[in-house]
């Protein structure tokens, strides 16, 4: 069971009050104790479930167990080294998702778009591979920005960074790369 306080003030010292606050019930704090001690987690869990172990404040009224620790945020930031800022995120996603999924991974809600589709793709290669001509400006050869500035000119794409064209040229590299021979040819 996990509580929220959904007011925030200013304490005369200048720091933020709780506004979220942690009470673990005892068979999430075991949950969470087992998989600590365990260790056998992805290393952003385990640092996720030891923020909730210390701001855990006990249960309500001090019913059904004994009551956590009840860090400050800025002291569990400062001995699991991470920002304030971390500790304040988890404590609010466990007030309102619960403490056994605030420590697991969140997939992001808007997944990178791509920027080149499978025909664009198609013509940058076709581009690289000197299908369309030389490059401009009497140069020998495609440099990553230029073939980045064709690929606009031709009106392919709106706009192109020069990484997006080396990540492609990248992959279809290393895909169309033939398998090497192991020993010595046979035949």
């Amino acid at each position: 069971m996990v509580t929220a306080v959904l007011w925030r003030d200013r304490v005369a010292v200048g720091f933020w009050v709780k506004t979220h606050h942690v009470r673990l019930t005892h068979d999430e704090r075991q949950a969470l104790e087992a998989l600590v001690t365990k260790g056998r987690a992805a290393a952003r869990k385990l640092t996720r479930a030891r923020i909730l172990l210390k701001a855990d404040e006990g249960p309500e009224g001090g019913e059904g167990g004994p009551p956590g620790p009840g860090w400050t945020d800025e002291a569990i930031a400062h001995a699991l080294d991470i920002s304030a800022g971390t500790v304040e995120r988890l404590r609010k996603r466990a007030v309102f998702e619960g403490p056994l999924a605030a420590i697991e991974h969140r997939p992001s809600k808007s997944p990178p778009r791509r920027k080149l589709d499978g025909r664009a793709e198609a013509h940058l290669i076709a581009l690289a591979c000197g299908v369309h001509g030389p490059p401009s400006g009497g140069r020998e050869g495609w440099t990553l920005r230029l073939l980045a500035d064709r690929m606009v000119e031709l009106e392919y794409v709106d706009a192109l960074s020069y990484e997006t064209v080396r990540r492609v040229l990248k992959k279809k590299r290393t895909q169309a790369a033939p398998e090497r021979a192991v020993g010595p040819p046979t035949g």
